[in-house]
Parts: structure tokens; C-alpha cells; sequence
């Protein structure tokens, strides 16, 4: 069977560049892949026809001679045989295929494309723990805070190298940052030892930071604590956190809040609660009373006649508010009724007169108290 033109094999055009060659084998590697393709008994053979394409085509000499004579320029004679398992030229089967590793098992692996060697290693994200108290949490606040971290040195402009120098290509993987060795029909790829992975070593580093292109320093940030927050809230903020290696890019800074108790006020989500002490003659006869609240105000309190111990009250919209909006709590008072001590004697009088009073007025009471006294004076006896 007669060969298909090796451009019309990768989709391209006979003018097109080593780029555009590149770009049509990876998009027919990736369509046609066995891998992909388990339902498809023609795309092996597919595969190995975009991969002998391609294995002629990115070659500058190779092409030069296709692009003369066609298939011609590597039958025997011309350009040397084939061995099973080989395409045109003797290249490895796979040599082709190990050019786009990257492009084809990146999504899945998560490798990174290219050829320039990895990214410059990121740097590490920082927690910083901040305490604040119950009125900031409720107002928001602007703090500043010294967090010790990593900065770019200023010696070389974080590159590592003295004076700002150029690094130099790694001669272990030429840049690539990444060694390969073949296995069979697969590719294993693994990270270059010599100048982990990174492409580039430093002849020269500088004396500074020692070529890690980063020194140790305090660093202030002012910080804008939202009105809402609680304990446990994490504010990030991008990119404040430790310098990457050699130029790489910053982590981030997460601030984690805990909000300090409070002396009065207890919280749950957005609404607050506190204990209120009052008077026996204020909680049995009714009246106003007036309560702190969190804003540094005071709310006035309405308590109806005959308030016992632990009788609820609410101040609607008191409370705190919500940390990405939705209103504010509401603030909840329990009673607390207080019996008084180290009474005078008129006070004592009057309170006796009021009990006098309150048999009277309660005559089954009175039954009640008189029996469970003789009861105890039995006892007693």
C-alpha cells in the first residue's frame, strides 16, 4: 500500500513551520493514542503513521530530502533502512512520540509542557495567627502585623546569581530540567539531579543569599479585618507569603482569627448573649432597666411585673453582623433576680410586713409553709 504524504498525515502544509509541524503531530498524537482509542482497531496503526511523519518532519536535514524526493529519499540506498519498530531514518519508534510526553499526559500527570526546564520553585504559603477582641470582630478593624518570611534578595533581584548574572543552562538535561529514560516502549521521565529541576545552575551564587535568590526578613502588612468575623475565619492574602527560589513566585499568607471571650457578652454566630442581674423589687413590680451593648452603647430593657430568674429578653438587631452581609443578630438578655443581703432593720421590717402580707393574701400558702415548720420542729424535738 502506497504512503500517505506526511504532511497530509500531521493535517499541515508543506510551507509549514517547525512550530506548526509540532502543533499538528501533538493534535494528532493526542487524537489518535491507543490508549484513547481501545474501540478503535485503525488508530494504532494511525499513531505510528503520524508518528513516522513526524519523526521525518522535524528533522531540518530529513524534511530537506522529503521535501525533494518524497518517500524516495529514505528507501535503501538513499537514506538507509528500516528496522521493525522503526520509522523512516533508523529514529526510535517512540523518539517522536517522547517530544510531546509532556503535552499528552500533562492534564493527568501533572507535568508541565515545554522544554525550558520547570517553573522556578514556588514559595511556601504562611499562616499567621491574629487575636482580636469581641468589639473588633463586631466593627472591623485595620491592623498592622510583622510576619517573619522569606523576601526576593535585593543583591541579585532574587535570581541567586552575583550581581544579577544570568544562570547558565544546565549541561545534565540542556535546559529541559528533566532526564528521560526509555523503557521499552514508554518514556520515563524523571527530575534532573544535577540542577533539580530547574533547568539552570548558578555558576556564581551570590553571596548574599547564597543562590537561593531569597533572604530571611520581618515583614509588616497592614491587614483589614471585616466587620463578622469569628474564630476560626481564614482571610488569604495573595502572594504575601514566602518568596519563591530563584525568582520563582510568592506563596500566599492566610491569616486564621480567633477572637478573644468576653467578659459579658457569649456568641452564637451572629447573635449575643448576657446574663443581667435585677433587683427582687424591680423584677416583682416591672420597670425599665438599661444593658450594655457591644457597640458601646446601652439598650433600654423593659421587664414586665413578675419576672423570674432566667426569663429571656431580646434586643433585636444587637447583636453581630453577618461577616459577608445579611443583617446583623440580635442580642438575648436572660434575668438574673438578686436576693438582697445585709438588709437594715427597716428594710427587714418591711420585708416581714410584705411576707404578713402575702400569707395573708395566699391563705393555702400559708397552710403549706405552716405545716412543712411544724414538720421540722418535730424533727427537732
Amino acid at each position: 500500500m502506497s504512503k500517505r504524504d506526511f504532511y497530509d498525515v500531521l493535517g499541515v502544509s508543506k510551507g509549514a513551520s517547525s512550530d506548526e509541524i509540532k502543533k499538528g503531530y501533538r493534535k494528532k498524537a493526542k487524537e489518535l493514542h491507543p490508549d484513547r482509542n481501545s474501540d478503535n482497531p485503525e488508530a494504532e496503526s494511525q499513531f505510528k503513521e503520524a508518528n513516522e511523519a513526524y519523526e521525518i518532519l522535524k528533522d531540518a536535514e530529513k524534511k530537506a530530502a522529503y521535501d525533494r524526493f518524497g518517500h524516495a529519499a529514505f528507501e535503501s540506498g538513499m537514506g538507509g533502512g528500516q528496522r521493525p519498530g522503526q520509522g523512516y531514518g533508523g529514529g526510535d519508534f517512540s523518539s517522536a512520540f517522547s517530544d510531546v510526553f509532556d503535552d499528552l499526559f500533562g492534564d493527568f500527570m501533572g507535568g508541565q509542557r515545554g522544554g525550558g526546564g520547570r517553573r522556578a520553585a514556588r514559595g511556601a504559603d504562611l499562616r499567621y495567627n491574629l487575636r482580636i477582641t469581641m468589639e473588633d470582630a463586631y466593627s472591623g478593624l485595620q491592623k498592622t502585623i510583622n510576619v517573619p518570611t522569606a523576601v526576593a534578595c535585593s543583591a541579585c533581584d532574587g535570581n541567586g546569581a552575583e550581581g544579577g548574572a544570568e544562570p547558565s543552562t544546565c549541561p545534565t538535561c540542556s535546559g529541559m530540567g528533566k532526564v528521560r529514560a526509555q523503557q521499552g516502549f514508554f518514556t520515563v521521565e524523571r527530575t534532573c539531579p544535577t540542577c533539580s529541576g530547574l533547568g539552570q545552575i548558578i555558576k556564581n551564587p551570590c553571596k548574599s543569599c547564597g543562590g537561593q535568590g531569597r533572604v530571611e526578613k520581618d515583614r509588616a502588612l497592614n491587614v483589614n479585618i471585616p466587620a463578622g468575623v469569628e474564630t476560626g475565619t481564614r482571610i488569604r492574602l495573595a502572594g504575601e507569603g514566602e518568596a519563591g527560589m530563584r525568582g520563582g513566585p510568592p506563596g500566599d499568607l492566610y491569616i486564621f482569627v480567633e477572637v478573644q471571650a468576653h467578659e459579658l457578652f457569649e456568641r452564637d454566630g451572629t447573635n449575643l448573649y448576657c446574663r443581667v442581674p435585677v433587683s427582687m423589687s424591680k423584677a416583682a413590680l416591672g420597670g425599665a432597666i438599661e444593658v450594655p451593648t457591644i457597640d458601646g452603647g446601652r439598650g433600654r430593657v423593659q421587664i414586665p411585673a413578675g419576672s423570674q430568674s432566667g426569663r429571656q429578653m431580646r434586643l433585636r438587631s444587637k447583636g453581630m453582623p453577618a461577616l459577608r452581609g445579611g443583617g446583623t443578630g440580635d442580642m438575648f438578655i436572660e434575668l438574673a433576680v438578686e436576693t438582697p443581703v445585709n438588709l437594715t432593720s427597716r428594710q427587714k421590717e418591711l420585708l416581714k410586713e410584705f411576707e404578713d402580707l402575702s400569707e395573708d393574701n395566699n391563705p393555702e400558702s400559708h397552710s403549706f409553709f405552716s405545716s412543712v415548720k411544724s414538720f421540722w420542729d418535730g424533727m427537732k424535738g
